[in-house]
């Protein structure tokens, strides 16, 4: 037993000289393969031993690299993701904007409304400044002038109504009389019968929406009384802007970034002339409208011309749909009144000045400053017609303009300022960019340099 440790001694250190010797083959073996970080031959003739990450083994299978996820996405793709939210900024920035005009629609219908009236009169106001009369007495010879036409407007329409009333109910009732034995004579084989269940029908419905009626009714008398606090607020705004307009301009303009103020000083003016060309050249058009059509209805001997023909020249303001509402008012009143052959003879007259305004009038007054393409403004006034009613259409068209002005200005700027701040040509850029002089007959100066021939 005694011999037993000694055994056991001599046996562990034969097993640690054996590791040892397996060790010392394998790092041999590793050092003669280069695949495993052998000797690697360079110029020198020595052999440097670099580090490198094993080779996977043959029976492995190959992995793919996953790639960016971006560049996984096709390009058409991330553009429209691009364009689609900033779309969607717009588009809620839109709708928010619309719920605040919503909000304040009487007041900014208002302020519109003493826009177009300020477009109007301004220039008288620089007319009498011209002529040496005090800005303040100025405005005030203005704006009193203007409301008080409008007024004796206003007061001889009224008048007129008033004074025709009697003669043109008696001459509906005959009209309508005349449109049933019309009716009765014609080749349509209307009976008597019919015609009398059609007016039973409207007096019941009449009565059957008598309520209905009379909240109409209320609910017309909310709207003068709007209709007057709107007229308040667009005659007082309309004083502040004809006396300190172009201050006003010039406090908006610092309420915009100092980067974008220049392009926006310099489109407010443009902006403003093409207003004011609107409102001159549709105020001529429907002032020509009204005097002609009424002139035609008044020799047609139909009652209440004059009445007609302001609202002709009111209703000139809403494009498209303005003449065609004052146009069929004329025709219906005719024909209650005087009969089918005087509403068609009506008719013509209505299409005739209509034709001249669209083809000559038109184009002439207004000119290249404010045009706008028919479906642009069939839209715009459809909209703003569900947007804001009567008002919302009157003043589509001429934001539309003034948009188109400004939108067009701002990218002319744009683009003269890229070319303003981009590096100047050089080198063959340079030599294609610069000037040439024309070709010609050139004769030599006593210096040498060519000079045009006088001949």
């Amino acid at each position: 037993m005694s011999k037993l440790p000694g055994w056991l001694g001599q046996l562990g250190a034969e097993l640690s000289r054996l590791s040892e010797r397996l060790d010392e083959r394998r790092a041999e073996s590793e050092a003669d393969d280069p695949v495993l970080g052998g000797p690697v031959p360079d110029g020198s003739g020595k052999d440097e031993a670099v580090d490198q990450v094993p080779a996977p083994p043959t029976y492995a299978p190959s992995v793919a690299a996953r790639p960016d996820p971006v560049a996984t996405i096709p390009w058409g793709m991330r553009v429209a993701a691009e364009a689609g939210w900033r779309l969607l900024v717009l588009a809620g920035t839109l709708w928010v904007l619309m719920r605040v005009i919503s909000a304040v629609q009487l007041v900014v219908l208002a302020f519109v409304a003493a826009l177009l009236v300020t477009a109007l009169l301004q220039p008288t106001v620089a007319r009498l400044r011209r002529h040496g009369l005090p800005r303040g007495l100025a405005t005030a010879v203005t704006a009193v002038s203007g409301f008080i036409i409008m007024g004796l407007v206003g007061w001889f329409v009224v008048w007129q109504v008033m004074d025709n009333i009697d003669t043109l109910s008696d001459k509906v009732t005959k009209g309508i009389d005349d449109l049933k034995n019309w009716l009765l004579a014609s080749p349509f084989h209307v009976t008597d019968k019919q015609i009398n269940d059609i007016a039973k029908n409207l007096s019941d419905t009449v009565g059957t929406n008598t309520e209905a009626i009379t909240s109409a009714g209320l609910q017309g008398v909310t709207v003068v009384v709007e209709f007057m606090t709107g007229a308040l607020l667009a005659m007082f705004s309309t004083l502040f802007l004809l006396y300190d307009g172009a201050r006003i301009w010039q406090w908006v303009l610092k309420l915009v970034p100092a980067q974008a103020r220049p392009g926006v000083a310099g489109a407010g003016p443009r902006a403003w002339r093409t207003l004011t060309a609107y409102v001159r050249g549709t105020v001529i058009v429907a002032l020509i409208d009204a005097i002609f059509i009424g002139l035609g209805i008044y020799f047609l001997d139909v009652p209440m011309a004059v009445p007609l023909a302001v609202f002709i020249f009111l209703f000139a303001f809403i494009p498209l749909v303005g003449a065609v509402v004052s146009g069929a008012l004329a025709v219906v009143v005719a024909l209650v009144t005087d009969g089918v052959f005087t509403a068609l003879m009506v008719l013509a007259v209505v299409l005739a000045v209509q034709q001249i305004e669209g083809h000559i009038l038109q184009p002439f007054i207004l000119g290249r400053a404010v045009r706008v393409h028919p479906l642009a403004v069939v839209l715009s006034v459809a909209a703003g017609g569900m947007i804001a009613g009567i008002g919302g259409a009157v003043v589509a068209v001429p934001l539309v303009a003034v948009t188109n002005t400004v939108v067009g200005y701002l990218r002319s700027y744009g683009q003269e300022e890229s070319r303003r701040h981009s590096p100047p040509p050089h080198g063959a850029t340079a030599l294609d960019a610069a000037p040439t002089a024309a070709p010609g007959p050139t004769q030599e100066k006593g210096d040498g340099e060519p000079s045009p021939d006088a001949s």
